[in-house]
């Protein structure tokens, strides 16, 4: 074998020539052994905390404002958006990544692309609060530009890898219809209701695609344990907005507008932010995806897709915890339940959304999940009726923060027995 055929993931010299050379995009080994996240990976992930970042500000100022079912509409759409951007690269990336200079470069095109895409938020969450029309244009250039530099990568594997030739070729016809679809939508005048009505259309066309052009997922060389790190790193990086949130929250609540005088509203929603970001976290990587996905392959559709209410729920999260503090600072102008719902619903749909990715992806259901579950809703529950009841939003916040613990207590104690008994079974299978 020549080093211009060898992978990425071989000697350090073959990664220092292939640098310098274009190296064949063939497909790399999908059970490659040590394949790890790559540093152009994590620089082009570091793009997304600008798009989900400016989404969730842009959410939490609406809802703020009163706005709760237009910051939704908003926040869904850019968090669909930023998903599938995302998606579409990071799976294509642990098939086809060369990290030969030309798909850098391409690379570089999708971040400026996220950059555009995330420039346009603003514009497009002031427009639904308005009404009347959807200003789009802005986003939709930064959106195109992302999925035109994929139809650059899928037409260079087309080329090189003629058994993933029909794969390649799907791919773009696909991706060019969608994306003059998206165009239209941004650049054509029409009644609003068109435009949600083409919006539902083309957003079911970007879920359908990777069924239409290889099959659930399963027509590429993915590496199912790079995958699973790709979708946990992306996980943490949305999750940092928690932590975003929180600073977010506290930095005007701190008495003398010195740093120096902490307030106990402060103090309780730095407590409570903080430690629900590490509560979702830990609840996250309580699953091992990669393990799952080696033995459900198949699968990986539901994987990839399944996370994108997941990463609407842990964002949603970080929004509300801004929510909490402007609420605090006398900013907002909704009411102290209203506040402690913006948290509490994302944190659920979180939760949920981990649990039925476990039950889905392990074909088993289990009844100490179902405990599991009820318990963190009536956590959820509680915190609601709490702030209903009059009682301050700063002990509610810490209530909201004790849900995710439900599940990191059940399973440090016996959901884990649970879990390895699942996942002796699946490998039986």
């Amino acid at each position: 074998m020549h080093m211009t055929d060898s992978p990425p993931g071989g000697e350090s010299g073959t990664l220092g020539l292939s640098r310098r050379r274009l190296v064949p995009m063939t497909g790399r080994d999908p059970e490659e052994h040590g394949r790890t996240s790559s540093p152009l990976e994590l620089l082009f992930d570091l793009t997304f905390v600008v798009a989900v970042g400016t989404a969730a500000f842009q959410f939490a100022e609406m809802v703020a404002e009163g706005h709760a079912g237009q910051a939704v509409v908003g926040f869904v759409l850019a968090m669909f958006a930023i998903s599938i951007a995302w998606i579409s690269f990071s799976w294509f990336a642990s098939a086809f990544a060369t990290e030969d200079w030309l798909y850098r470069v391409v690379t570089m095109l999708q971040m400026i692309g996220v950059v555009v895409f995330s420039l346009g938020l603003p514009a497009m969450f002031h427009s639904v609060k308005e009404g009347g029309h959807l200003e789009l244009r802005a986003m939709v250039i930064g959106y195109v530009v992302m999925r035109i530099a994929m139809v650059l990568q899928w037409w260079r594997a087309a080329r090189q890898s003629p058994s993933f030739r029909d794969v390649g070729l799907a791919n773009i016809r696909w991706t060019l219809i969608v994306q003059a679809g998206w165009i239209v939508v941004a650049f054509v005048h029409m009644p609003i209701s068109a435009v949600f009505a083409a919006f539902g259309v083309l957003g079911a066309l970007e879920l359908v695609l990777p069924v239409l052009t290889q099959g659930f997922a399963g027509g590429t060389p993915w590496h199912p344990h790079h995958v699973a790190e790709r979708y946990g790193l992306f996980a943490i990086i949305v999750l940092g907005e928690g932590v975003v949130g929180t600073v977010a929250s506290s930095g005007d609540l701190l008495g003398g507008g010195d740093g120096t005088h902490w307030t106990w509203n402060a103090i309780a929603v730095v407590i409570a932010g903080v430690g629900l970001t590490f509560g979702m976290w830990w609840i996250y990587f309580l699953t091992p995806f990669g393990d799952i996905l080696v033995h459900h392959r198949n699968r990986g559709y539901l994987f990839g897709y399944g996370h994108i209410p997941l990463f609407i729920g842990v964002a949603g999260a970080g929004a509300g915890l801004h929510v909490a503090g402007l609420y605090m600072e006398h900013h907002a102008k909704i009411s102290g339940t209203a506040v402690v719902l913006v948290l509490a619903i994302p944190v659920g749909l979180y939760v949920l959304m981990v649990y039925l990715l476990h039950t889905l992806l392990m074909s088993a259901a289990d009844r100490f999940h179902i405990l599991l579950i009820a318990l963190t809703l009536a956590v959820l529950l509680a915190a609601v009726l709490l702030a209903a009841a009059g009682v301050a939003s700063a002990v509610c916040l810490l209530v909201v923060m004790l849900a995710p613990f439900v599940t990191v207590i059940g399973y440090e104690t016996i959901g884990h027995r649970h879990q390895q008994r699942m996942l002796r079974e699946l490998a039986a299978q």
